[in-house]
């Protein structure tokens, strides 16, 4: 090999090189819809929770790069604010836009549905009070504070939605013979509609579930001090049975990690910031 060459070679492997070290080097970039608001002692915010106060107010991570004379918004005692789409780099507490702000897409729908249909199949005939003398407000709320004591209780709430069509202002709307209480029971379900059934004659279903109402108030309060100061908000979802817990950015590893922590599917994490495709 002359050394015309090899000195080319050498130079197509330091411009590979410098190329793939580029490529790895470059920030992933995120995007979120939503509120920027800047006042009360502070600059530039992403908000998550915006209070309807007058003028509005919130707080969340700084946005680097932001300037008010090139987007449109509103004022008001020394407060600016309004409605956009950003997109930038996240290194953990502050967003640094990488392109101008631009229009808000339309909100997409919900990640989960609240479906309060009841699971249990419908009795023949329809949902109905087996004993409407025990299908009463009292008694209603007597079976679910009895639920309640059981160490294996899970959930409970109130299928409504057979009237599809009555006015929600309808006094038959929250009449406790037209209501399915739902309870929710982990383990062995034999007997509890019979010890439910002493004290409630209104439609029941009675169904399983993985884990105790109990059991996802605990994985809620160790999710919330292991995501610690990154956590955004976490909740219990009695339907799907599971912790939903938000932070501003989710990566696949936290899931796997929580996954291995507190078993497949109990906690959902989710990220405000989504990563730009």
């Amino acid at each position: 090999m002359n050394r015309r060459t090899a000195a080319f070679g050498l130079l197509t492997t330091l411009a590979l090189t410098g190329c793939g070290a580029s490529e790895a080097a470059s920030p992933p970039r995120y995007q979120a819809g939503g509120t920027v608001l800047e006042g009360g002692g502070h600059g530039p915010q992403l908000c998550m929770m915006v209070m309807e106060s007058s003028p509005p107010q919130c707080s969340g991570p700084d946005i680097v790069g932001w300037d008010w004379n090139k987007v449109d918004h509103e004022s008001q005692g020394g407060v600016k604010w309004g409605e956009y789409r950003v997109v930038g780099t996240w290194d953990g507490t502050r967003l640094t836009l990488t392109e101008p702000p631009g229009a808000p897409a339309e909100a997409a729908a919900p990640a989960h549905e609240e479906d309060f249909t009841s699971p249990c199949p419908a009795p023949a005939g329809g949902w109905r009070p087996v004993d409407p003398a025990k299908a009463t407000q009292r008694a209603l709320d007597e079976a679910m504070a009895r639920a309640g004591t059981a160490e294996e209780f899970a959930g409970a709430w109130l299928d409504q939605s057979y009237m599809k069509g009555l006015p929600a202002e309808s006094p038959e709307a929250n009449d406790p013979r037209r209501l399915v209480l739902n309870l929710k029971f982990t383990g062995d379900l034999s007997g509890r509609e019979a010890w439910i059934r002493e004290v409630w004659g209104g439609a029941l279903c009675v169904s399983g579930a993985a884990r105790s109402e109990s059991e996802l108030r605990a994985i809620q309060q160790e999710v919330e001090a292991e995501l610690g100061d990154g956590l955004v908000s976490a909740s219990s979802s009695v339907l799907r049975n599971q912790v939903e817990a938000q932070v501003w950015v989710a990566t696949d590893e936290q899931r796997r990690d929580l996954d291995a922590k507190h078993g497949a599917g109990a906690v959902v994490l989710d990220g405000v910031l989504k990563p730009v495709g």
